[in-house]
């Protein structure tokens, strides 16, 4: 299932798709609770704030698309075409992204492949949508795009075992993780985090929507791309990580409690790239969409 966080007239609302369309998913499981409980219930207007309380149910969400379609509902729920679709998660409470999880995108940049999992913080703040643009700072050099898995936590995770590892998975999108280079050796040669060059406003495009974890059966082997302006720049597998999904839970959780609403963001492939006013880049992982987003000098 592919669920979306949407604005518009009336306010904010939960997206699901059905069919090819949008369906307006608040006005939906309103509306499957008074008929199956007799009251509305909990209002869900938003993605973020429902994952992030703990209780985003896959179940409850296919239980209520089948009641649309049962009932005959689709037409009256359908989303406008003025709805905006936004960031699935506009504010993570943690977003933990893995650094070197490629060999080739080690070798490219002449790093040595980790032999445990380098993993660094990124700024909720950093995020936008789909087609929001990625605001360049002026003065601070290059900047790059790097592709990269996301994963959507679900419920609270605490040394966590590899196998056990899936089950505190809400589902999976897209992320791009937007770097200044040069920014970002400066503080290398300091010995200084990395940080600041990754979580700039604009540097995390995230979605366009989250593909629930029902969707996307383990181990998870999905074929990304990156492309800007319509030029492949990054092209590889999720098996090519150093590290898969399992580990990477394990290994954090180890240290850090992971909430539900966090990211991970699994590390990028090689062919890492400058990105420039006018440019517009495409983030592209199978099962999953695209994400697409306009590049601008602030």
């Amino acid at each position: 299932m592919r669920v979306a966080q949407f604005v518009q007239s009336t306010g904010e609302c939960i997206g699901v798709e059905m069919e090819n369309t949008w369906m307006d998913f608040t006005k939906a499981l309103a509306l499957y609770s008074v008929v199956k409980n007799g009251s509305e219930g909990a209002l869900r207007k938003n993605l973020g704030e429902w994952i992030q309380e703990g209780t985003f149910d896959i179940e409850l969400a296919n239980s209520v698309t089948a009641f649309v379609h049962e009932q005959k509902l689709e037409d009256i729920l359908r989303l406008g075409k003025k709805a905006v679709m936004k960031a699935p998660i506009a504010r993570p409470p943690k977003i933990v992204a893995l650094g070197l999880n490629y060999a080739l995108h080690a070798a490219e940049g002449e790093f040595k492949v980790p032999e445990e999992p380098i993993i660094f913080l990124k700024a909720g703040s950093s995020v936008i949508g789909p087609d929001e643009p990625i605001r360049l700072p002026r003065n601070l050099g290059r900047m790059d795009h790097e592709v990269e898995l996301a994963v959507v936590i679900g419920k609270k995770a605490s040394e966590v075992r590899k196998k056990d590892a899936f089950r505190y998975v809400a589902g999976y999108t897209i992320l791009n993780d937007v770097s200044a280079r040069e920014l970002q050796t400066k503080d290398l040669e300091k010995r200084h985090p990395w940080f600041r060059s990754k979580s700039f406003d604009s540097f995390t495009p995230l979605g366009p929507w989250i593909v629930t974890a029902d969707e996307i059966t383990p181990p998870v082997h999905l074929d990304l791309q990156c492309t800007v302006n319509g030029l492949v720049r990054q092209q590889a597998n999720t098996r090519d990580m150093v590290f898969d999904i399992p580990t990477q839970i394990e290994f954090i959780t180890k240290y850090i409690t992971l909430d539900p609403g966090d990211i991970i963001s699994t590390g990028t492939p090689e062919g890492i790239g400058q990105i420039k006013h006018g440019d517009r880049v495409l983030c592209h992982i199978e099962k999953i969409g695209e994400l697409k987003n306009p590049v601008r000098h602030r």
